[in-house]
């Protein structure tokens, strides 16, 4: 683990001609040096929901040049939201507004609001430039960094969307302060995947600071923000649009989207599901032969401690679990692609695990 990261700090997603930073720290909104830099042209649409506007809202436009022509899309909050329908509100509101190719759009937001802004820009006037200013935790360590953007389909989750890199992602941690405890439980979910699929030392960092996380510790958080970006930034630049590596950035994602797909987008969130699916993706690779219980327990035991659910929901049968399974965008030839665990902190891509094998962890896994 590297050591305590200074107040602010810059990373680069390291794509050529193509790369761009990841700003860290305190005090970035507002700040016009921050975002500035990034901006295509004279217009921006600033794209963002009915719950961060009045809280974050002013405080971007405030970092931004008064000679800028600066409109502003609120959506509704929510997953449930994450639809092609609310992508055209808005193409509609850079249509109405007279955007040109010259345009930025700045997603001031979740995991949503990135993907759907993302989404927006990759396919406005066939691509225009776009800013990631995430609000959540989930969405600083994971979903605003990479370039993956898209929506859902009511059959399957970012089942449509587009690789389409930000110009800049602007994380500002004092917006963690609003964010409410299970959407930091959420965020950290994707955190502790970092360190199970790539960083053992990490995790154990993990499991001794967790108690900061949960108490919002600006320290803590920052260097845990710093370290899951690096991590993900050097896979990303390795395998950008996830013909192999990248693929290890789902663990769980498998069984968690089956789950979200299963109770209706928006009624567990992303990180709640997706720490249900690593520790069915630990259970699975100890049955496999490559964990130890003590090492599932400590996987256990440190999902626990983030507040993160460590049971599948009850209405949810292995027949749901498969049939929800086999749509994942991973498979291919019609074989379930599965990232799994050789060891902690090292992850692997699995596509041959016996189907009894499979049925008889899903079986096993408790239900709440």
């Amino acid at each position: 683990m590297t050591a305590t990261p200074q107040a602010q700090c810059t990373l680069e997603v390291a794509l050529g001609d193509r790369s761009y930073p990841i700003h860290i720290g305190p005090g970035l909104l507002g700040d016009t040096r921050w975002i500035a830099p990034h901006l295509a042209g004279k217009q921006v649409m600033i794209v963002t929901n009915t719950v961060v506007a009045p809280l974050y809202l002013e405080r971007l436009k405030a970092g931004l040049a008064d000679d800028l022509e600066v409109c502003e899309v609120v959506l509704p909050d929510g997953e449930a939201t994450k639809n092609l329908a609310h992508v055209e509100r808005i193409w509609d509101a850079l249509l109405d507004a007279g955007f040109n190719r010259r345009c930025t759009l700045i997603a001031l937001g979740g995991g949503v609001i990135g993907d759907m802004t993302g989404f927006a820009a990759a396919c406005y006037q066939r691509g225009v430039a776009f800013v990631q200013v995430p609000t959540t935790l989930l969405a600083q360590v994971d979903s605003s960094v990479g370039g993956k953007t898209g929506v859902n389909h009511p059959r399957g989750k970012n089942m449509l969307g587009a690789f389409w890199q930000p110009r800049a992602v602007l994380v500002d941690t004092d917006t963690l302060a609003t964010l409410p405890p299970s959407e930091l439980s959420a965020g950290l979910a994707e955190v502790i995947k970092y360190g199970l699929i790539r960083d053992a030392d990490f995790l154990g960092w993990l499991e001794e600071a967790m108690p900061a996380l949960r108490g919002l510790d600006v320290a803590a958080l920052t260097q845990a923000i710093e370290r899951s970006c690096a991590i993900k930034s050097a896979i990303v630049a390795e395998d950008e649009t996830e013909q192999g590596v990248r693929a290890l950035l789902n663990l769980g994602h498998t069984f968690g989207h089956a789950i979200e797909a299963h109770q209706g987008y928006g009624n567990w969130l992303h990180g709640e599901a997706v720490g249900a699916g690593m520790l069915m993706a630990a259970t699975l690779s100890a049955r496999l032969g490559w964990l130890s219980a003590a090492d599932v327990a400590r996987v256990d035991a440190i999902l626990e401690a983030a507040g993160l659910p460590r049971e599948a929901p009850s209405s949810m049968g292995t027949q749901a679990f498969l049939g929800l399974m086999r749509r994942d965008k991973k498979n291919l030839d019609h074989r379930l692609r599965l990232i799994l665990l050789r060891s902690l902190g090292d992850a692997c891509i699995h596509d041959e695990t016996p189907h009894g094998t499979l049925v008889e962890c899903l079986e096993a896994f408790p239900r709440n």
